[in-house]
Formats: C-alpha cells, sequence, structure tokens
C-alpha cells in the first residue's frame, strides 16, 4: 500500500504543488492513518490543511477507498522557507 500511496503522491499531487514550489512525501501509513511531509514552498503555507485535506486525503479516499482512514500533517511548519502564499 505504501508504494501505492507514493505512486500517487509522486504523478498525481506532486505536478500540481511543484508549480507553487512544493512538493509531499509520505512518512508512514498505519492504520489506514497516511503521514506525510510537506516540502519546499508547502511548508508553512496557509493553504496546507486545505490542500491535504480537500485535495490529498479525498484523493487517495477516492483512489483506495476504505483503506485510508484520513491523513495526517507531520510536517514541522515552522522550520520552513517562507511560503508561497503570504
Amino acid at each position: 500500500m505504501r508504494r501505492k500511496i507514493e505512486k500517487l503522491l509522486e504523478e498525481q499531487v506532486n505536478p500540481y504543488v511543484s508549480g507553487h514550489g512544493g512538493g509531499i512525501e509520505l512518512v508512514d501509513f498505519i492504520d489506514g492513518v497516511v503521514h506525510v511531509k510537506l516540502l519546499g514552498g508547502c511548508q508553512g503555507c496557509a493553504a496546507s490543511k486545505q490542500t491535504l485535506k480537500d485535495g490529498v486525503e479525498r484523493l487517495l479516499k477516492k483512489e483506495f477507498g476504505d483503506k485510508i482512514v484520513e491523513v495526517v500533517d507531520a510536517t514541522d511548519h515552522s522550520q520552513g522557507e517562507d511560503p508561497y502564499f503570504k
């Protein structure tokens, strides 16, 4: 399942967020919970919660159904560079 999630992030999510100087990588997948880390412009971005819930989580649930319970942000947003949206 991890490989399928990583593939979806690489092929469908990262091309979109890279336009804003960001990226999303899988940290872990435990009991249906997908833990991700936001990179680049996504780290510290004010729209990151919306991107994760309305974008990434929705896409993963659509693709993998009830195997995905939720997406959790494991990013330390205080350490990021300036976000794309200020």
